[in-house]
């Protein structure tokens, strides 16, 4: 479906002075607010978007200024889902691109599911301040970042099932403006997997050796969340663990330092953490589900941290500007000793339009049980 909005008479100058807490929603403004949905343009029920395999769709071509602050979708086997419906992994199989200004490339290129904020392409309620999976068992998704645009915004789903076709319902909100002024960066997400990382075997060492032992002093082999060039400034990830190892012994997956380079330095960066659970706001290797406006865990894994893990941090109060380029990492566990499948999705805001962006294979994506 292409549906295309030119920009109206009634809409404001821009982008605004205005934030959207609580205190300044006393402010008028004037801007119009638009969207393009899903919706049956017959008057009937049917208010959805047929995606079948293979298939790549327009969900929205708006011409003009503006900014989307709300995106809302549902997706689901068009047939009855059940043990043998086909492409069951099908939120890895979906992908979202957006492009912006007329770019040829997109700025946003990443699974549906791991975009709203839970990977393996599994749902789960919970609430962050920019990203929301609701109820029924998350299968509600809702972005309220803003993403401005200057003279359009165009957004694709592709499917690449091998045979299920998926109804697709959405929502995508968005304020119109006559222009919109400079200084307003243009929002990235991507994803990124290593499957598995590359460790170490664990051989003759003791488990306290394995997950506390050796000294990382320069960074090397971590594991990328971010890897980019330009102005701007990052605002967060979701970062998702499958733990590989099978042991009775403790098996905590953590223990990561966190290391942000920004504009080029080198190690040690100048923003340099002390563990994983500790650059997702937590403590004391957690095993339990938590969500917060800015971090969370929203699958903590079985016992013994097994099995699947995703969690969230978002930098809303605290973005990471950089100048010239930036580049997010973290250990698979301490000195990057541990070898399991992680993959992320990073969100940050850039002067310009991406290019360069990729995303492996469907086949290479495919989430997979420890």
């Amino acid at each position: 479906m292409t549906i295309t909005h030119g920009s109206s008479p009634a809409t404001g100058a821009g982008y605004g002075g205005y934030g959207s807490s609580l205190r300044d929603l006393p402010r008028l403004r004037n801007h119009r607010r638009l969207r393009v949905s899903s919706w049956d343009t017959t008057g009937g029920n049917d208010d959805r978007v047929t995606v079948r395999a293979g298939e790549t769709v327009t969900l929205a071509d708006i011409a003009g200024a503006g900014a989307i602050n709300h995106i809302w979708v549902t997706v689901a086997p068009l047939n009855p889902a059940g043990p043998e419906t086909a492409d069951q992994d099908f939120l890895r199989k979906l992908v979202l691109r957006i492009f912006w200004d007329d770019s040829p490339e997109p700025s946003v290129l990443v699974p549906v599911g791991d975009f709203f904020g839970v990977g393996h392409a599994r749902t789960v309620n919970f609430a962050s301040a920019p990203l929301q999976m609701s109820p029924q068992d998350g299968k509600g998704f809702n972005s309220f970042f803003h993403m401005p645009f200057a003279t359009r915004a165009r957004f694709e789903l592709t499917s690449e099932c091998e045979s299920e076709a998926l109804a697709f319902y959405y929502y995508i909100d968005y304020d119109a403006f006559s222009e919109l002024e400079p200084g307003l960066g243009r929002f990235h997400a991507s994803w990124n997997r290593q499957n598995p990382t590359d460790g170490v075997e664990q051989g003759s060492m003791t488990n306290p050796e394995y997950l506390f032992g050796g000294r990382n002093v320069g960074g090397e082999g971590n594991y990328t969340i971010l890897d980019t060039t330009g102005r701007g400034h990052y605002v967060g990830c979701v970062l998702n663990v499958t733990n590989l190892r099978h042991t009775a012994d403790w098996n905590w997956y953590g223990e990561g330092d966190d290391m942000i380079f920004v504009d080029g330095e080198s190690w040690p960066p100048s923003l340099h953490g002390t563990g994983t659970e500790d650059y997702f706001n937590t403590a004391w290797c957690p095993s339990e589900s938590y969500a917060s406006p800015y971090h969370g865990i929203t699958l903590p894994g079985g016992e013994n941290w097994s099995g699947q893990i995703s969690m969230y941090r978002f930098h809303i109060e605290d973005p990471v500007t950089f100048t010239s380029s930036i580049r997010v990492t973290i250990e698979h566990g301490h000195n990057n000793h541990r070898n399991d499948d992680v993959s992320s999705t990073a969100y940050w805001y850039a002067e310009e339009p991406a290019t360069g962006l990729t995303l492996l294979p469907v086949e290479q994506r495919l989430p997979r049980l420890a």
